[in-house]
């Protein structure tokens, strides 16, 4: 299997750099533990799909398909494009959430690889029967299982049932074990912790194994990862460095340190979300990002983009108000292309420069070179960029203004001794406030998910208005039975063959021991027909 990347030919595309391979989510179902997971995992998966599908631009997700285990596999939802299918996709989560979850079984060790057989050769029709116009970006697929069975048996069930299969049109198999614990914090989530090289041992390295928990918050941002480009096929970034700071470091041909780096998004902008308050801005307004770093370095494919540091500022020598746009993440890269060493050095490097600049209390100034395009007489614009360093191996990139941008703003002077009569009700105001020592913004509800979905309900109804009280009628009469009323698979499924039958953790969001102080609406609440929100006291 090929980890990490695609194996699609040729330079990226901005519409490349957007879009994730195709994936297919397999959920094992064992009682007791799935009437304790069902709820999260629907209303995760429902959030998701809101966001992934109402995203404008280059789609980022292309095909989704989703199989569910339990004494014997199935296919609920067949290969489908992601963008413009929320209303079936809706239908097909609404399905997983009344799987039964009363009772005690547990489902066949057989059935999980003939799902992961099933499911590639579903793909490989789907390939074959795709049309010339619309050929796949991705010749490979992404797989991940989800249960809450021990991870690390999983992946050895795995690993002997799929030992004979040939797996070349798989880029990744990932095992995700959904631990026990409930949502007890609501601090930020940070990435998952790599496994120790003794249980990487111990699992091989064709399979990844990972944990989450079971809450919302958490299954939401691992399926986020699915928005980011994970494409290893090339670096994004060059960031040069001025060669006299670094005496003992080779230099390249340009008397420069070259650190190549990968580009991560921080965050959505809301620009490219219908009916957000920032949602009328076209793509290319400095607030999103399509005119930014993220596009300019899709474009680069024989040349990559460059960021030049000029000049090193204090770190409290920038005003906030001079920044614009979304940040970006800098991160050292991953390319495959690169040997290793290459790779390690670049690394350690990378590293080096984040501790120094911490140490000195710096930031940087970077000048952004644009792409030669043609003979043009006219020069290009270049952009301006201020990098911050951060405790994490990673740089932050906001845009930074320039002259020609500039306005004028006059500042006077803040009176020094204000009247004391309001000085006295305005201090008086401030101290009813609660103080928090940070903003979290897992604690802050903006209803965006309810909104997005109903963008998705026509007018005159729902689409099958009567799919849900149809399915409720239908209810399955024995253990693992689905309902018949679903869009079947194309491909036949794979027979049968009964047998009998901890990684790191990703942390979950954790919670101040304050309250939540954005609380969802009671029509937004009054959708929560099977569970109440998570966050709260």
């Amino acid at each position: 299997m090929y980890h990490g990347r695609s194996t699609g030919k040729g330079p990226s595309t901005p519409t490349q750099i957007y879009q994730q391979p195709p994936r297919l989510l397999i959920v094992q179902i064992a009682l007791p533990s799935w009437a304790n997971t069902c709820s999260n995992l629907c209303e995760a998966l429902q959030n998701f799909f809101s966001l992934a599908c109402s995203l404008m631009g280059p789609s980022r997700m292309s095909l989704f398909s989703l199989y569910v285990v339990q004494n014997q596999h199935e296919c609920i939802l067949p290969f489908v494009q992601v963008k413009g299918n929320f209303v079936r996709l809706k239908a097909c989560i609404s399905e997983l959430r009344m799987l039964q979850r009363e009772g005690c079984f547990r489902p066949y060790s057989t059935s999980l690889h003939l799902a992961v057989q099933d499911g590639l050769q579903q793909f490989k029709q789907y390939s074959r029967h795709v049309t010339t116009g619309a050929s796949l970006s991705f010749t490979s697929l992404e797989i991940t299982v989800l249960t809450s069975q021990p991870g690390k048996e999983v992946v050895k069930q795995l690993e002997e049932g799929l030992k004979d299969t040939d797996l070349v049109r798989v880029r990744r198999l990932q095992v995700v074990e959904i631990t026990k614990g409930d949502l007890e914090y609501m601090d930020s989530v940070s990435p998952a912790e790599e496994p120790s090289s003794d249980e990487s041992s111990i699992l091989g390295t064709d399979i990844d194994l990972q944990t989450i928990d079971n809450d919302v918050v958490s299954m939401e941002i691992f399926f986020k990862a699915w928005l980011h480009n994970s494409g290893t096929d090339q670096e994004h970034i060059h960031l040069l460095l001025p060669s006299r700071c670094f005496s003992n470091i080779s230099k390249a041909r340009d008397d420069s340190m070259c650190l190549k780096c990968d580009l991560q998004e921080r965050l959505l902008s809301p620009s490219l979300l219908p009916g957000t308050a920032d949602g009328s801005l076209r793509m290319d307004d400095p607030k999103g990002d399509f005119s930014t770093l993220y596009q300019m370095a899709s474009q680069s494919s024989a040349s990559r983009y460059k960021l030049r540091v000029i000049k090193a500022l204090n770190s409290s020598g920038i005003c906030e108000s001079l920044t614009y746009g979304l940040p970006f993440i800098l991160r050292p890269t991953s390319c495959w292309q690169l040997d290793w060493d290459e790779l390690e050095t670049n690394q350690q490097h990378f590293h080096a420069l984040c501790h120094s600049l911490l140490k000195r209390e710096w930031l940087l100034l970077a000048k952004g070179e644009p792409l030669s395009g043609g003979h043009s007489l006219r020069q290009p614009a270049s952009t301006f960029y201020v990098i911050v360093p951060s405790r994490s191996p990673t740089l932050l990139v906001k845009a930074v203004a320039t002259r020609e941008l500039m306005l004028p703003s006059p500042f006077p002077l803040l009176p020094e001794d204000p009247p004391d009569d309001s000085l006295k009700i305005v201090e008086s105001l401030l101290d009813s406030l609660e103080l928090e020592p940070s903003y979290n913004p897992l604690q802050a509800w903006s209803h965006l998910y309810s909104h997005l979905s109903s963008t998705f309900i026509k007018p005159q109804g729902r689409l099958h208005p009567s799919w849900e009280s149809q399915a409720l009628r239908k209810r399955p009469c024995k253990a693992g039975q689905l309902q018949t009323n679903r869009v079947r698979a194309t491909v036949a499924p794979l027979p049968m063959t009964p047998t009998p039958g901890r990684a790191p953790q990703m942390p979950a969001a954790s919670k101040s021991s304050s309250e939540a102080f954005f609380w969802p609406s009671e029509e937004e609440a009054g959708e929560k027909n099977e569970e109440e929100y998570s966050w709260g006291p």
